[in-house]
């Protein structure tokens, strides 16, 4: 399996105007265990440098990857120009996960599936 090769495919798939965390991409990937190495690979680019990453929070729903950004703002801004309310916090920039997180369906949940094995990935 390439790790990878499946982010890659599961980033192009977050809709506009929602988020969606690390963790639910490592799950839809079929490696429910490797959040840490969802961060690791949109920080070195190893999914692409073309997919949402700016998508992507922490499980809270706090905007976590500020440092792989060309601007500490920039993902807020990218977000909020998609529709996407970021509100300060104590700990930081959050995004109501109830209201744009990624509600993957059963359905896009297995069409991923099938577009791994049809890749063979």
């Amino acid at each position: 399996m390439d790790f990878y090769k499946r982010m890659k495919i599961v980033c192009e798939q977050i809709p506009e105007g929602n988020v969606v965390s690390y963790g639910q991409i490592a799950l839809l990937c079929g490696k429910p265990k490797n959040a840490r190495q969802v961060g690791y690979a949109l920080r070195k680019g190893r999914a692409g440098s073309e997919i949402p990453s700016y998508r992507v929070v922490n499980g809270g729903g706090y905007l976590s990857g500020a440092q792989a950004f060309a601007a500490p703002d920039l993902q807020r801004r990218m977000l909020e120009r998609e529709g996407v309310e970021v509100v300060w916090t104590e700990h930081g920039w959050k995004v109501d996960m109830k209201l744009y997180g990624w509600q993957n369906s059963m359905e896009e949940a297995e069409a991923l599936y099938h577009m791994f094995e049809a890749k063979g990935i």
